[in-house]
């Protein structure tokens, strides 16, 4: 039970940054490495408010507007000055190194004794007795969920439908006379946003912060991503949004299962690495045989 609640907690902290990178790599097709930054700087910023007295639920809209701005700033370099957009990410990842320094002032910071959105006297209030073994998970699951919502709704307004123009054929976007540069830098900022709102939930769960903690997390996110598109595609009930959710909760529950077969937690990024391989090459597999097919007909 111990382990199934782990794998949920991780996968739906997980789940609200796969859903930013669902929007810079499945629609608009930018590789952002930003959110190897971006994570861990939600983390920093949820610590330094919880130890400065700031309710750990404000933190959750303030990270994200950090992250917002980040991800503008990525979009900035790239549409403004003509930067590739892998360099573009890669450049804002290596400034967030420093700039999360900056913010936490040391390279761990931990708020063990300090509330959180998870153990405060409201949540405590609500769930007594049995229940309160599951709050965190709910909690997580709560905040997972209405970001999907979010999102859903989002991508049926117009700035939406224009979001996903630009990544399907971004010369219909110019046409209608909206500079495409611009909803790239909206979706980078909402992208990234997420991003920044998972490391905050993730650093109250864990209940420190370390500078450590955004390595690999666009491998993660993508991963998460293409597990979800993959398996689901072919249910059209299901939004690509809850694809990508149930794909994050597959893959920490895969990596969760390699550990618990013996391979060490040191072991970790290989597993991830392995793993991420595998997808890829099942995915590319899978398409080579649908255009066969397609050809053959």
């Amino acid at each position: 039970m111990a382990l199934l609640l782990s794998v949920l907690e991780q996968g739906f902290i997980y789940a609200i940054m796969a859903l930013g990178m669902y929007i810079t790599y499945k629609i608009l097709d930018f590789p952002d490495m930003t959110v190897d930054g971006s994570f861990p700087m939600g983390a920093a910023i949820a610590c330094v408010l919880i130890t400065k007295g700031i309710h750990p639920a404000l933190t959750l809209p303030v990270c994200f507007l950090a992250g917002a701005f980040v991800g503008m700033l990525t979009g900035l370099i790239h549409v403004k000055c003509k930067v590739r957009d892998l360099l573009s990410g890669i450049i804002m990842m290596t400034a967030l190194y420093t700039v999360n320094l900056r913010i936490a002032g040391r390279a761990n910071l931990p708020i063990y004794n300090m509330e959180t959105i998870f153990d405060n006297s409201f949540v405590n209030g609500i769930f007594t007795g049995a229940s309160a073994d599951y709050k965190t998970v709910i909690v997580i699951i709560l905040i997972a969920v209405v970001t999907k919502y979010l999102l859903d709704w989002y991508m049926s307004t117009k700035s939406g439908f224009l979001l996903r123009a630009v990544g399907d054929n971004d010369t219909i976007v110019t046409s209608l006379g909206v500079d495409k540069g611009l909803v790239k830098i909206v979706g980078l900022s909402i992208a990234n946003g997420l991003v920044t709102m998972s490391g905050c939930v993730f650093a109250q769960q864990q209940r420190f912060f370390d500078i450590s903690t955004g390595t690999g997390t666009a491998v993660i996110g993508l991963a998460s991503v293409i597990i979800g598109t993959s398996l689901f595609k072919r249910l059209t009930f299901l939004r690509v949004t809850t694809s990508v959710v149930i794909g994050s909760v597959i893959y920490k529950g895969c990596v969760a299962l390699a550990v618990r077969m013996g391979l060490s937690s040191s072991d970790l990024k290989l597993i991830t690495a392995a793993l991420f391989l595998a997808i890829l090459v099942l995915g590319m597999e899978r398409k080579k045989k649908v255009k066969t097919n397609a050809d053959a007909e």
